[in-house]
């Protein structure tokens, strides 16, 4: 069974929630007046998260900051999530849910095993809601997703419409790349409330990667999202980077700008005005951008990845062996570091970007090798979709090259990593994958079929494009072109899509 048809069966669980009748009232134990008056007498009423959710803390200021912390993770303002979160347990040193955010909230910058295992040792102690979502947001961090989704499906059926529950599942779905489903549940927020920022930050980018791109509707989004927060950085960030999907450069550098404005350490928007420039080729003006990138980065994870996106304009430059050598540098400090997203994604280019095949999958075996015995520092769930990855560019070359056992072993090994974790995204490069081997093999059609699975992988969009166009679809062929379009960023697949000639090898 297709990992993308075993969630097809478990995550409309979630839909199904979503449009639930609603509750007056959050779920509660009614009791006769004399046992509620004996219990009121024993212990205090719960606390309520967003005025809802019964949660173990008493202290009214870890549960005042948890949810503050996950109103900032909702607005993608993660340095000061984690604060607050830091700031929650510190509060109440015994809050399942205050460490499960803290973790959460960390997983994308440092992670923070340590705040996971708090989180997983308190459960017990938490109340039977809060430990619903204490268990999803820890099994999404272990890449255990089948706990995962009943958790979140048994919250959503408690509060199926609370609009907090609703986006932060929608958004591990968009994560997820279930771009429709991911969807649906965001539109049935905004039927809640119409304004709320965090849906329309995410629905403008949904509404660009879904199957059927609509960039009119994800730009007007998106400038609803800078009229209701146009104080924020995130919101003109959000508007740059899809200006800039659909070749609006000019638009993406103003509102890149707009959000330096209003916070000028916002490194994202500093590190796209890098990235925007080295797509117009304005490589000199982009290294100036990318070095104040790295000034600005307050992490080496941050730093490492401007300066790898620096190292990168060699080769938009047609300067490869300058470039190779840029990246093995890079490499060399990723290690010293100790910084193992660094060195994953310096690894992963420096094999994709080789002179030869050989030299492509020798770098390849390191990297995965490195990911069985070197990667402490790295989320479970990110080890493991940096695993899949590696596993999917090396089927891909060894089916280019004609070597079909070693394709067949590497989706060998992404077939049990999609099966035992249940993991959507290792589910999209298996089956990526094995569309590589059928291309090979002159199986066109089931290769379509496979390869639609990854929408946001620029070569696979692309091998679907051409399968398409020789199996005489045009139709289907032009969607995927279309697709293809709004990819449009500074990275190593995109730089491959434009310039397969030099890198067919």
């Amino acid at each position: 069974m297709k990992v993308q048809k075993l969630l097809a069966v478990i995550v409309p669980l979630i839909l199904g929630a979503a449009t639930m009748r609603a509750q007056d009232h959050p779920p509660q134990v009614h009791a006769t007046k004399s046992r509620a008056a004996r219990a009121s007498r024993l212990a205090p009423a719960p606390l309520l998260l967003f005025g809802a959710i019964p949660v173990s803390t008493h202290s009214q200021e870890a549960r005042k900051l948890t949810e503050a912390a996950l109103d900032s993770y909702e607005n993608v303002m993660l340095d000061q999530s984690i604060q607050q979160a830091k700031k929650a347990v510190e509060a109440d040193h015994n809050f399942a849910l205050g460490y499960a955010v803290l973790a959460f909230t960390s997983r994308r910058n440092v992670p923070d095993p340590a705040a996971l295992a708090r989180a997983k040792a308190l459960l017990p102690h938490a109340t039977p809601d809060e430990q619903l979502m204490v268990r999803w947001m820890t099994s999404i961090q272990d890449r255990n997703l089948l706990p995962a989704i009943a958790s979140m499906n048994d919250l959503l059926k408690r509060y199926p419409k609370d609009k907090h529950v609703l986006y932060l599942t929608s958004t591990w779905l968009y994560s997820q790349q279930d771009y429709e489903r991911s969807q649906k549940m965001m539109e049935s927020v905004l039927a809640l409330d119409s304004n709320f920022p965090p849906v329309l930050n995410m629905l403008g980018y949904a509404y660009i990667e879904d199957g059927h791109p609509d960039a009119v509707k994800a730009v007007s989004m998106l400038k609803r999202y800078v009229e209701v927060q146009p104080t924020q950085p995130n919101p003109q960030d959000s508007l740059a980077e899809v200006l800039r999907y659909t070749g609006d450069d000019e638009g993406a550098l103003e509102h890149y700008r707009a959000a330096l404005q209003i916070d000028h350490t916002f490194f994202t928007s500093q590190l796209g005005l890098g990235d925007t420039l080295t797509l117009m080729g304005k490589y000199d003006e982009a290294r100036v951008e990318y070095d104040k990138a790295i000034k600005m980065a307050d992490n080496k994870r941050d730093l490492l990845h401007a300066a790898f996106q620096k190292a990168m304009i060699y080769f938009w430059e047609g300067r490869t062996a300058e470039g190779r050598r840029a990246l093995a540098t890079l490499a060399a400090e990723a290690e010293e570091r100790k910084a193992p997203y660094a060195r994953f994604e310096i690894g992963l280019a420096s094999a994709m970007l080789a002179p030869d095949y050989a030299s492509e999958l020798e770098q390849l075996h390191a990297v995965q090798e490195r990911l069985l015995t070197n990667s402490d520092g790295m989320a479970g769930s990110d080890r493991g979709a940096s695993m899949a990855a590696a596993l999917s560019e090396e089927a891909r070359i060894a089916a280019r090259h004609g070597q079909i056992d070693l394709a067949e072993q590497a989706i060998s090994k992404l077939a049990q990593a999609a099966a035992q974790s249940g993991d959507l995204l290792a589910g999209n490069h298996y089956e990526t994958a094995r569309g590589y081997l059928l291309v090979a093999q002159g199986n066109l059609p089931d290769a379509a079929d496979e390869l639609s699975a990854s929408r946001r992988s620029p070569l696979a969009v692309q091998q679907l494009a051409l399968a398409q166009t020789q199996l005489g679809d045009s139709i289907a062929a032009s969607e995927s072109i279309t697709q293809l379009k709004y990819q449009r960023t500074a990275s190593v697949e995109w730089f491959l899509v434009g310039h397969t000639r030099n890198f067919q090898r």
